[in-house]
């Protein structure tokens, strides 16, 4: 144990599976504000997520094969992208951008902030965290 490297954050990247990549990327962009960069990957193409180099990234993806597994939905790991300094902003944009609020902004208690639960155009099933 006392040779091992800790890791700093538990994930460093995640992606969202889409059926419709045009469709969700302008869904995405809408949400959270920003131009997402699409880039074919050969297997796939993927619209990526805002982030720095020192955070976390992610993106939306198609894959050209469906035998990859990557399929839209409501089950599975939740990932909870960055609502900012009030995530009532970004989820306020939701349902004009063609996706549905499953959850509206929750006050998780303790000091550990907010957080809500949002359908995309593709059915996936996804959170906003924010302190505020």
């Amino acid at each position: 144990m006392a040779n091992e490297v800790a890791v700093k954050n538990a994930v460093n990247w995640f992606e969202i599976p889409v059926d419709n990549l045009e469709r969700a990327m302008k869904f995405y962009g809408t949400v959270l504000g920003a131009d997402l960069q699409k880039m074919d990957m050969g297997i796939s193409v993927m619209a990526f997520l805002p982030s720095s180099q020192d955070a976390v990234g992610g993106a939306i993806v198609h894959m050209k094969d469906k035998n990859w597994g990557y399929k839209p939905g409501h089950s599975g790991s939740i990932v909870y992208l960055n609502g900012g300094d009030d995530l009532s902003i970004p989820l306020g944009r939701v349902e004009g951008a063609g996706g549905k609020v499953i959850t509206p902004k929750v006050d998780i208690g303790q000091g550990f902030g907010h957080f809500a639960f949002f359908e995309d155009t593709e059915g996936n099933r996804v959170g906003l965290h924010s302190m505020s």
